[in-house]
C-alpha cells in the first residue's frame, strides 16, 4: 500500500511540476501572470463528466459542499493542488525509521 501512495505522489509531483512549467511559459510569453485553474484542468481530463459533478453532490450529499467549498477549490492553481497532494503522498508512502534503542538517561 506505502508503494502505491509513493507512485501515485510522484506521479502528482511530476504532474504539478509540469503544469509549473507550463504555466510559467505561457506567463512568459503573455507577458503576465496566468495560472490554469483546477477547475479547467478537471474539465480538460474528464470533459463531460466534469460537468454532472455539480449537481451529484447537490443532491447526494449537500448543496452547500458545493458552492462555497468545491468551487473555489476549483479556482485554486492545478500546479499547487498538485504539488501538495503529492509531497502529502509521497510523505505518507514512507517507511518509518526504526528506533535503534531507548535512551534511558534524561
Amino acid at each position: 500500500m506505502r508503494f502505491l501512495l509513493r507512485l501515485v505522489g510522484y506521479l502528482l509531483l511530476a504532474g504539478g511540476f509540469v503544469s509549473l512549467v507550463v504555466d510559467g511559459a505561457r506567463s512568459i510569453a503573455n507577458s503576465a501572470l496566468l495560472l490554469t485553474p483546477l477547475g479547467e484542468t478537471l474539465l480538460a481530463l474528464l470533459g463531460p463528466r466534469y460537468l454532472q459533478l455539480k449537481p451529484l453532490v447537490e443532491r447526494g450529499i449537500h448543496p452547500l459542499l458545493w458552492d462555497p467549498v468545491l468551487l473555489n477549490l476549483t479556482l485554486v492553481p492545478t500546479a499547487l493542488v498538485a504539488l501538495l497532494l503529492g509531497f502529502l503522498m509521497v510523505r505518507l508512502g514512507t517507511p518509518r525509521e526504526e528506533q535503534i534503542g531507548i535512551v534511558t538517561r534524561r
